[in-house]
């Protein structure tokens, strides 16, 4: 495994933990498909989440949420759309796109911003 697939477990994990303590139950994870992958998905009450995880150095100059661009947005979209398919979820089922954007920086505990309906879908 790559030191960068290693970062991206390592952030999942810390945004799935953080999830679960602001009250959100795990679903699913790394749910791949022909159109992309969706990071996590997550249930909040009765709404179904679907969420983006973005790892940035502390000193990058792209945030979490600019980095999403409309083809990354598409990607994310379909693959839920697909998620919802397969497991014949109703589109009654309110659903929902988060991002959570972890910041980290050497010599200092990671800082995460969880930004719920980050993206429109």
């Amino acid at each position: 495994m790559g030191y960068t697939q290693e970062k991206g477990q390592y952030a999942e994990e810390l945004a799935c933990n953080y999830l679960k303590q602001q009250g959100l139950s795990f679903v699913n994870k790394n749910y791949h498909c022909r159109y992309g992958e969706i990071d996590l998905i997550m249930k909040q009450d009765a709404t179904i989440v679907f969420v983006e995880v973005r790892f940035r150095k502390a000193n990058s100059q792209v945030d979490s949420i600019t980095s999403i661009d409309a083809r990354k947005q598409q990607k994310l979209y379909r693959s839920a759309e697909n998620y919802l398919q397969r497991n014949n979820i109703h589109h009654s089922i309110p659903a929902r796109f988060d991002v959570v954007g972890i910041t980290q920086s050497a010599n200092s505990d990671p800082t995460i911003n969880w930004i719920q309906n980050a993206i429109e879908g």
